[in-house]
């Protein structure tokens, strides 16, 4: 009986993050130390980290929860920390915008890696070896007038 009334620790733990948020970041984003940004197609995410444990929260959320429990892009958060060794040495804080969860989590993957060159200036070579820190260019291209896409033409007649 006491199973049924005690809230699962899944739901403790979503009425909890904001305060959690709130308390690991006083004055907010813009008041931290180790922020750094990171951008891929439209998409921007802001990053802080924090000594901590290892958590990932995006716009309030679990990465779990907010990257819809995708494997590859669980994977992009992770790979910079792991290729210093540092999972559990820092909590990762993110604000992300525009753009798909895809892009977002690539944008978040640059942001971890920009901050944790800001953290300490000896990281910046292992993580310009696995090309962590170079931003991928790469847009949407517009269409043009007359065309179907970008570049698709109509259909050519010859009469």
């Amino acid at each position: 009986m006491t199973a049924a009334t005690t809230p699962a620790p899944s739901d403790l733990e979503k009425q909890d993050l904001p305060k959690y948020v709130k308390s690991r970041l006083p004055g907010g984003f813009a008041a931290q130390k180790l922020i750094a940004t990171g951008r891929r197609k439209t998409a921007v995410a802001r990053v802080v980290l924090l000594e901590g444990s290892g958590k990932v929260i995006i716009n309030g959320r679990t990465a779990q929860e907010y990257l819809q429990g995708n494997p590859l892009w669980l994977q992009y958060l992770k790979h910079p920390l792991a290729t210093l060794g540092y999972e559990t040495k820092y909590d990762v804080f993110v604000k992300a915008e525009g753009g798909g969860l895809s892009g977002q989590a690539q944008a978040t993957l640059l942001g971890i890696a920009r901050a944790l060159c800001k953290a300490n200036p000896d990281n910046r070579d292992p993580l310009k070896k696995q090309g962590l820190l170079t931003r991928d260019p790469r847009k949407v291209e517009r269409k043009k007038a007359g065309l179907h896409k970008a570049r698709k033409a109509p259909q050519f007649s010859k009469r």
